[in-house]
């Protein structure tokens, strides 16, 4: 990790308790201290926040399922995993490394990857929450994962049209609030790093409202929502920022 990621400070992201509830129904052998120790050998490289907390994106989770897979399926040591992410990885000229090349997946890998039905994955597609396509990403495979859960719990794709709604006004605030940096000329990392940091801070203050709404209802959790400053802590799952999904 560069000074230059943890001097930006948020960079928007997921805390470790989000990626546990991620992967957990995939590897329930996962666990913080699991993560932790991949950081240390060098396989994963999360952001921090200015507090110090880890902030993983998605091709942080990505890589973290890359790694579990082949423990898991091929029982491979560490050594050789690394090995094939640094393959994977490339070097480039200025000695930093590329993640994991993006994820392409089928609609029937899709849905094999989820356990979603067709119907729910069209239900998703005709509200807008993923976008009809020949092949799908990580980000498609994250929402139709979440849609999954959300629907044990009785949501349907259409309940989540208000955050998608919400997810859109987000962008466009984090977009207006950046425009003066994209107009100058030069490097466009000011604008890509004040984006995320002002993403980070949205999520923080949109989970923060969350969990005050539920605590008027009674329904409050015992531990904090993604972004209200526990960081480590694992969080309620299924709640997740509208601009984080």
């Amino acid at each position: 990790m560069t000074g230059d990621a943890v001097r930006g400070g948020i960079r928007g992201g997921v805390s470790i308790g989000q990626v546990l509830d991620e992967l957990t129904a995939e590897f329930p052998d996962i666990s913080p201290s699991k993560i932790r120790f991949l950081e240390a050998e060098g396989l994963i490289q999360p952001l921090r926040s200015a507090s110090g907390y880890r902030r993983f994106s998605v091709a942080d989770i990505e890589r973290l399922r890359f790694i579990l897979t082949a423990q898991r399926d091929e029982y491979l040591p560490l050594r050789v995993i690394k090995e094939r992410l640094d393959a994977l990885d490339g070097a480039t000229g200025d000695g930093s490394r590329r993640t994991v090349p993006a994820l392409s997946m089928t609609r029937s890998e899709l849905l094999a990857a989820t356990g979603a039905g067709e119907e729910l994955l069209g239900e998703l597609e005709d509200y807008g929450l993923i976008r009809r396509a020949r092949s799908y990403g990580s980000e498609a495979l994250s929402v139709v994962r979440s849609a999954v859960r959300l629907a044990e719990h009785g949501i349907q794709p259409r309940h989540l049209r208000v955050i998608k709604a919400a997810a859109e006004r987000e962008a466009s605030l984090v977009e207006q609030a950046v425009a003066p940096l994209t107009r100058q000329k030069g490097s466009r990392e000011p604008a890509l790093r004040a984006s995320r940091e002002i993403a980070g801070h949205i999520a923080q203050l949109h989970a923060t409202l969350v969990e005050d709404g539920l605590t008027e209802a009674g329904l409050a959790s015992q531990q904090p929502l993604a972004g209200t400053g526990s960081g480590e802590s694992r969080e309620a799952p299924g709640l997740r920022s509208a601009s984080g999904r």
